[in-house]
């Protein structure tokens, strides 16, 4: 499937001793692609809006957006036999260069786009999607549909996953781990605290997000239905993790997991790392969230959500957010942090196929069960939002909601940067 601004990052983002062959053929995709894509664009029956965001005659109104995030992920989406969505191609103003247009359904009742990866390219384009005059997003259902690094104690490459909890797990003070006091298990540690177990002291509201859980669970149940993916590449590698009966899953076939997802800008490798994260969703999350996956958008997209929840831009609870594995967060005995990040896990191939095996049907389940189920809205059983509590409610996590009366003048919320001045300890 050609696309426009076809760039292929893949590989040297997810594997960077790739990188020196990618880039050598980076301009000679991006100029062959773009021929390819005019060609298709005035051969397919198509309808292309060339001008961003005029103002359009009707908005269009999707039941569902799949959100991804590079192009790999948004290519799994084209030419399926079960939608088109590219029958219409809509401009959007503030979408990446790369991915300017939103691809929808002729109906308009589905819809995707492609983020850029990362979470400024995420945050950037979400804001300027729910701004767009070209769109009603107030019932949509939103399907954040990636790859991920995968915890192998919990699941394994092609598996896919659903996250009810999306924590920021880089947003802390970090020490060079040769730097770091000596009894401290990790270099990070939470922002406006003295050690790795404490609290964060201060927040900037993007720690956490919890998403509705009902939803979720509905999701799963579609998924489930999926023959996944699998290779025998991906079968080979994920053996070298039997040896170790604390990865269990990991050795195993993939599958569907629920399990919460980390984000950071940093793509990390190494059991170190990985366990320190581990103990920083289960603190942030109050012990309740249980990490197994590593991506580098999510909170990003849920804080513009969130935002545009506020302003009856979208409902809060329509937003789902499955992952599937495509390499592993840390290495196997034997095997060092370096071999296991420039290494291939044999993973990229069934984590993409299995975004459209499972994705797909999640989609056609909201679309068939419209009426009964979804018009209305999934009531949450939980709670959703941002740790702060700003779409009402209180956070089962963190300090509450800060925004009722009670909770306005805790510390927590004071800036430690205009403390430093008074001197702190560690403790």
């Amino acid at each position: 499937m050609l696309w426009p601004y076809k760039v292929s990052q893949v590989n040297f983002i997810r594997y960077p001793a790739r990188q020196h062959q990618a880039q050598l053929k980076t301009m000679h995709i991006f100029l062959l692609s773009n021929l390819l894509w005019l060609v298709v664009l005035a051969s397919a029956s198509v309808i292309l809006d060339v001008n961003p965001d005029t103002k359009p005659t009707s908005k269009v109104a999707p039941r569902v957006v799949i959100i991804s995030m590079f192009d790999s992920e948004g290519d799994v989406w084209y030419n399926i036999p079960e939608f088109n969505l590219l029958a219409r191609n809509i401009s959007v103003i503030g979408l990446s260069p790369l991915f300017p247009f939103v691809h929808c359904t002729s109906d308009g009742l589905v819809c995707q786009l492609t983020t850029g990866e990362a979470e400024i390219n995420a945050a950037t384009t979400i804001t300027s999607l729910v701004h767009s005059p070209s769109f009603d997003l107030t019932q949509t259902y939103f399907l954040i549909a990636g790859i991920a690094g995968v915890n192998p104690k919990l699941a394994t490459t092609g598996s896919v996953t659903f996250a009810r909890y999306a924590v920021q797990v880089a947003l802390q003070y970090e020490f060079d781990a040769r730097d770091k006091p000596a009894n401290f298990p990790t270099g990070y540690v939470p922002q406006g605290s003295f050690a790795p177990d404490q609290f964060p002291a201060e927040l900037y509201g993007t720690e956490v997000f919890e998403v509705n859980d009902a939803l979720k669970k509905l999701a799963v149940n579609y998924a489930r239905k999926a023959i996944l993916n699998d290779t025998v590449d991906a079968q080979k590698y994920r053996a070298n993790y039997a040896t170790n009966p604390l990865f269990t899953a990991g050795a195993t076939g993939p599958s569907v997991v629920e399990c919460d997802t980390a984000t950071s800008d940093n793509f990390w490798s190494g059991t170190l790392l990985s366990e320190a994260f581990e103990n920083t969703t289960s603190l942030f999350t109050n012990g309740t969230g249980v990490y197994c996956t590593t991506q580098q958008e999510d909170n990003a997209t849920l804080e513009s959500l969130m935002r545009a929840a506020k302003g009856h831009l979208v409902d809060f609870s329509r937003i789902i957010i499955m992952r599937t594995a495509s390499d592993f967060d840390r290495e196997f005995k034997g095997q060092t942090a370096a071999e296991n990040l420039f290494g291939d896990p044999g993973g990229f191939t069934p984590s993409i196929v299995n975004i459209h095996l499972a994705g797909v049907l999640v989609v056609q389940g909201i679309l068939k069960d419209w009426d009964r189920t979804f018009a209305k809205g999934v009531t949450p059983t939980n709670y959703i939002g941002d740790i702060l509590g700003s779409l009402g409610g209180t956070p089962d996590f963190g300090p509450g909601n800060i925004f009722s009366d009670t909770k306005k003048t805790q510390p927590v919320f004071k800036s430690y940067r205009t403390l430093r001045r008074g001197g702190r300890k560690l403790r």
